[in-house]
């Protein structure tokens, strides 16, 4: 080749290099410029973020009240109080006791059967006041009114010998209270046989086996179970004469066995 093309080509190459490395210094500015506003940006979030946190907390200081400031104005306004409803017990702990009458009796069978039977059928079961025997007027005990209703339970009690029945029944309230009656009385009942007819501890089933057993003068037991003995035919009234109601014993919540039922 001739001197003159090759130093024309020394020449061309020497400025495509040259624009090169201008285009490359150009080019790092604007990436310099590039990285410093995405910089610039993150800086401007963060600033508001914190701001703005920054005014949420203020916000919340303003609104949280004082707890003292609260309590002084709740207790400033005056408690209503409720009224305690009377019970049973407050009731009858007021009242005091009184004898039973052939009234208190009739009153409280027609409240029973008021809504049970018709009113022809609650006027059968009125009893007459010649069916009532004078009632204890506190001052006696158990024997000593019973040997003053029935004078002649000596002679009665031989006459009794018919099984499954008795001739004197007395209603109490619990098993403990029948328990106390049948101690309260052995001055009175003599050589009569008498028994527990209660539902507690003990079986229908043996009671029934035990009225059938022998002949039974007294019975002492609870509403309860005196109703199934009947209902079962354990227990006939064929032979009952005296019916006595324990009406002014209270239990430990101050009821009498009219105000259980």
């Amino acid at each position: 080749m001739p001197e003159g093309s090759e130093h024309d080509l020394m020449h061309e190459t020497r400025d495509a290099s040259e624009a090169e490395e201008e285009t490359q210094q150009e080019k790092q500015p604007t990436e310099k410029k590039t990285k410093n506003t995405k910089a610039e940006k993150r800086k401007s979030v963060t600033e508001k973020t914190v701001q703005a946190k920054k005014k949420k907390s203020n916000e919340q200081k303003e609104c949280i009240i004082p707890k003292k400031e609260t309590e002084d104005a709740t207790s400033t306004k005056p408690k209503k109080r409720r009224k305690k409803k009377k019970t049973i017990t407050d009731v009858l702990s007021s009242s005091e006791p009184k004898p039973g009458c052939p009234a208190d009796l009739q009153t409280l069978a027609t409240l029973y059967f008021s809504d049970k039977r018709s009113v022809i059928e609650q006027e059968e079961l009125k009893l007459l006041d010649s069916c009532f025997l004078s009632s204890n007027d506190l001052t006696h005990t158990l024997s000593s009114y019973l040997k003053q209703v029935c004078p002649k339970w000596s002679k009665i009690q031989k006459q009794h010998t018919q099984k499954s029945s008795v001739v004197l029944l007395i209603v109490c309230s619990s098993a403990l209270r029948a328990i106390e009656l049948l101690k309260q009385m052995t001055t009175f009942k003599g050589e009569a046989k008498a028994v527990k007819l209660f539902a507690k501890h003990i079986k229908i089933e043996e009671q029934v086996k035990l009225l059938q057993k022998g002949v039974t003068h007294i019975g002492v037991g609870t509403p309860g179970r005196l109703s199934a003995l009947i209902d079962k035919e354990g227990l006939s009234l064929q032979a009952l004469r005296y019916v006595v109601l324990d009406w002014n014993w209270r239990d430990q919540k101050l009821r009498r066995m009219v105000d259980c039922s």
